[in-house]
């Protein structure tokens, strides 16, 4: 008998054992609707979040759609709350808040049902590390997402229909397997964020046309690291409110041309084949403060790196420069400075390893050792004499990294009665007394790419002068005085600190153009006082400031032929009216003076 008892016992265990499910088995769709419980579905009625992150789901519970809906919990009797008369208040469908959230995160979803259309006020949607391989094309209908996941899937594509999300401001496509952008990106014009690392693009087409037009709105960061390209797009430079760039472990050959950037603050290109810094890219960027170029190839930095002078941090280890320039020495922001695994022949390996400040101080002294040596060459070389002066009638000084300028320059010039004088692309910081001596003769003065942060009233004095360059400085007004200038046809105050339209730019009734982009500008006086005082201006450029309104008064200027204002604040016109033109930028304004 206990044989055959113990025997009953076994085949009862078995049987049991047989029922168990494994712990790692498919889920069946039931399953997964019941992870979507009575007391989660309350919570996200009351927070308009729901969070079913790293639920092992291979579907998505079909209650997900219908929140904040009518759902029905009847059929559970210990969960029949619906029918219960004590149920709280706040579980009548009137406050109910809608689903603005929704992270579906880290589970094993294949496909996304097309009643995600239903979740019309959905703002952020995560769906990454899933293995989503398309989108439903509903998922344009979520007109008011903002911020939407997808990386970690394995997408290669997306239906046209998504590009209708248009006040998309975060998008993360990292980690899948896309090989090109859809044409359509043009759309999603809010974009400050886009995340396209890890996948396997080789080019970003020049003509697809969104980084050269749409995303110069917004974009802050842009992350193409990880992928097969070769280069970047030729209109990086209209990205003008990036900040940060990240292009890491491509095949990139070359640092693209980013005049237009003033914006960025890091730029991330390590683990590519770059052979040279060149001078247009260190003449473009005044916010820079961090540089990556490790592992490359790099075989010499030039010394316009100088002009970089808010870098904080760059790195040019495991490349293949022989030297550093002693330049890098005046860079008076630079706190970490990586060589480390170059062949330099001018600094002693045990001075790299002492780090950034002992690499500085020994490229001090080589500058200084060297600025004593050539002294008098380079006060020959540096400064024209007065017979190619008069040849040309001008006085180039520019890239000659110039600090301050001797008056028998000045005194030369005025004897070969030049009438251009260009300044520009020095290191300085005020503008010399002596080029008061030029002011009867100059007729155009440039003095772009300095560290100057005011004007002198001289400048005033220039009685024939047609054009003025000041771009590129540190200026935060100008003086009241160069309302004097009444011959000025054209002046550049571009990429400076100004927060407004100087008052005395209203006095030069002969302007023909007005270069003021890259400022911080935030509003604009058109009235007859301001800008409609400017009865000849054809071209004005206010664009990448801060400006929140467009004054519709501003339309009543029909003279104006380019007027460029992308890159502010304001929401109106919206963005399709400013692809346009000109035209249809004033006409838009014009109709709504009345308004």
């Amino acid at each position: 008998m206990e044989k055959k008892s113990e025997s009953v016992q076994k085949e009862k265990k078995s049987l049991r054992l047989r029922q168990i499910r494994p712990v790692f088995h498919s889920k069946t769709k039931t399953e997964d609707d019941g992870v979507l419980s009575k007391a989660l579905i309350k919570q996200t009625w009351k927070t308009g979040v729901l969070n079913l992150s790293g639920k092992g789901l291979a579907h998505v519970p079909d209650n997900v759609w219908n929140i904040p809906g009518s759902i029905n919990f009847e059929d559970d009797e210990e969960t029949r709350y619906c029918m219960d008369k004590r149920k709280s208040s706040e579980d009548e469908w009137w406050n109910r808040q809608n689903l603005v959230e929704l992270n579906l995160s880290s589970n094993s979803l294949v496909t996304i049902s097309t009643n995600i259309q239903n979740l019309e006020d959905l703002s952020v949607l995560n769906l990454s590390n899933n293995v989503l391989t398309q989108l439903p094309s509903q998922i344009g209908y979520l007109r008011k997402l903002t911020h939407l996941y997808l990386n970690s899937n394995k997408l290669d594509s997306l239906p046209v229909e998504f590009f209708k999300m248009q006040d998309l401001r975060v998008l993360d496509l990292s980690h899948n397997n896309f090989e090109d952008l859809h044409p359509d990106f043009v759309d999603l014009v809010m974009l400050e964020n886009l995340d396209l690392s890890h996948n396997n693009l080789k080019s970003i087409p020049n003509g697809i046309g969104f980084l050269s037009k749409n995303l110069s709105i917004a974009l802050i960061k842009l992350n193409i690291m990880n992928n097969e390209l070769k280069n970047l797009p030729e209109f990086m430079g209209e990205l003008r409110k990036l900040e940060f760039l990240y292009s890491q472990n491509n095949h990139i050959t070359e640092i693209p041309s980013l005049v237009g950037c003033n914006a960025l603050k890091e730029i991330h290109l390590g683990s590519n084949s770059i052979t040279t810094i060149n001078d247009e890219f260190c003449q473009s960027l005044p916010q820079l403060k961090v540089l990556n170029l490790k592992d490359n190839k790099l075989t010499e930095i030039s010394n316009e790196i100088v002009l970089l002078r808010s870098l904080s941090s760059l790195d040019v280890s495991n490349n293949l420069l022989e030297q550093l320039p002693s330049s890098l020495s005046m860079l008076s922001h630079l706190a970490s400075l990586q060589v480390e695994g170059n062949p330099l022949k001018t600094i002693r390996r045990d001075i790299v390893q002492c780090g950034t400040a002992r690499i500085l101080k020994s490229l001090r002294s080589e500058r200084i050792s060297e600025q004593s040596t050539v002294k008098l060459a380079e006060i020959c070389d540096t400064f024209p004499d007065k017979y190619e002066m008069e040849r040309h009638r001008t006085l180039n000084l520019s890239l000659k990294e110039l600090v301050d300028i001797p008056q028998s320059v000045f005194e030369d010039a005025v004897t070969a009665n030049v009438s251009c004088i260009n300044l520009s692309r020095n290191k300085l910081s005020s503008i010399p007394e002596a080029l008061k001596s030029t002011s009867s003769i100059v007729t155009e003065l440039d003095l772009s790419v300095n560290l100057l942060k005011d004007l002198p009233d001289f400048l005033s004095q220039f009685s024939h002068i047609h054009y003025l360059n000041v771009s590129n400085n540190l200026i935060e007004d100008l003086p009241e005085s160069l309302g004097l200038l009444i011959t000025l046809r054209e002046i550049n105050i571009a990429s400076n600190r100004l927060t407004s339209l100087p008052n005395c730019l209203y006095e030069l009734t002969n302007l023909e153009i007005l270069q003021a982009s890259g400022n911080q500008i935030e509003a604009i006086d058109a009235t007859e006082e301001g800008l409609g005082a400017l009865k000849k201006l054809a071209t004005l450029d206010l664009s990448n400031n801060s400006i929140e309104v467009l004054p519709p008064i501003l339309g009543n200027m029909k003279q104006i032929k380019n007027l460029q204002v992308t890159g502010n604040k304001f929401r109106h016109p919206r963005h399709q009216i400013l692809m346009k033109g000109t035209y249809s930028i004033l006409s838009y304004l014009r109709d709504r003076i009345s308004e």
